[in-house]
């Protein structure tokens, strides 16, 4: 009779919030060992206002249920629609400075954090990603989720099933493919899309994103400070400063990330052999490859797909 009753509660308490923490994944380590790269989150929450701008290496999205909330995205206000889905760079500092007495008793807010690495390696997104990352505050159609949807996603990610949260980042993909042919509404333009403004944050961020962008479209080539300091037309040494300093990692870094997330997805969808994948990601060694794979999963190439087939 007893077993019955704490069998009852805990189901219970799955059913109505008290949900379990999910799963620690093979990635957290890779996710945690630096936060220019922050880890997939999900978040339900009461609207509150920040003290101070803060930063993040996330692409976040915002949604807000009822009343009026306002941010400042670098002295710049923007009012924030709702049950509208929000995204932008969450790498640039951003606070909420205005809630509405809607907003604060009768309004949620669920926000979704997706790793900017990720994002960027995300197939068929068109300008988003340089427009996101150029500083654009962007909204998507109002029937490209819903509520519901977000509720969803928002269970998958604090089911504790590893599974479940892969399918739920395979429909935000999803959804950002189709923003990419439907189009978006823009809260606040991409500075990399003004040219000419004059913003004495503008122009670095503008370098920085053009190098992201090189970096991205040829992760399979050889890749040094001064093919990167290139793209932008500055000096090696003064480009790779000012890269880390706005992405909040080095070049290097930042380049054996993209190759290992890339890889591990050709691991876990094709059947390339490991090392055919590690030299078309741009790795020049097998061993090379196995150093950094270890060093970020925990675990090695071989033990990884090993998993997956099982």
């Amino acid at each position: 009779m007893a077993d019955g009753v704490i069998t009852s509660r805990r189901e219970s308490q799955l059913r109505f919030g008290a949900a379990p923490k999910p799963t620690p994944r093979a990635d957290r380590r890779f996710y945690g060992a630096n936060r220019a790269f922050g880890r997939f989150g999900i978040r339900s929450f009461t609207p509150q206002l920040m003290s101070t701008p803060h930063r993040h290496g996330h692409i976040e999205l915002n949604w807000l249920t009822n009343g009026e909330m306002e941010y400042d995205f670098g002295g710049k206000r923007v009012s924030v629609p709702t049950n509208r889905l929000l995204a932008f760079w969450a790498g640039l500092p951003h606070q909420t400075v205005r809630l509405d007495e809607a907003a604060v008793l009768q309004g949620r807010q669920i926000n979704i954090y997706l790793p900017v690495d990720a994002f960027l390696l995300m197939p068929q997104l068109g300008r988003l990603p340089e427009t996101m990352m150029g500083g654009g505050l962007i909204c998507l159609e109002p029937d490209a989720v819903s509520l519901d949807m977000l509720n969803r996603w928002h269970q998958d990610y604090r089911s504790g099933r590893t599974l479940r949260a892969d399918i739920a980042k395979l429909e935000i993909a999803t959804t950002f493919r189709r923003a990419a042919l439907t189009g978006w509404d823009v809260l606040l333009p991409a500075w990399i899309e003004t040219p000419g403004e004059r913003h004495r944050t503008a122009a670095p961020v503008r370098y920085v994103v053009a190098m992201v962008r090189h970096i991205v479209e040829n992760l399979g080539e050889p890749l040094d400070a001064k093919s990167i300091a290139a793209v932008v037309g500055l000096h090696p040494n003064y480009a790779l400063n000012l890269f880390t300093k706005v992405m909040q990692i080095s070049v290097q870094k930042f380049v054996v990330r993209m190759r290992l997330i890339w890889a591990r997805s050709l691991m876990m969808d094709g059947n390339l052999s490991i090392a055919n994948i590690a030299y078309q990601c741009g790795f020049t060694s097998l061993t090379q490859f196995y150093e950094h794979f270890r060093k970020a999963y925990g675990t090695t190439p071989r033990e990884l797909r090993r998993d997956v087939v099982a």
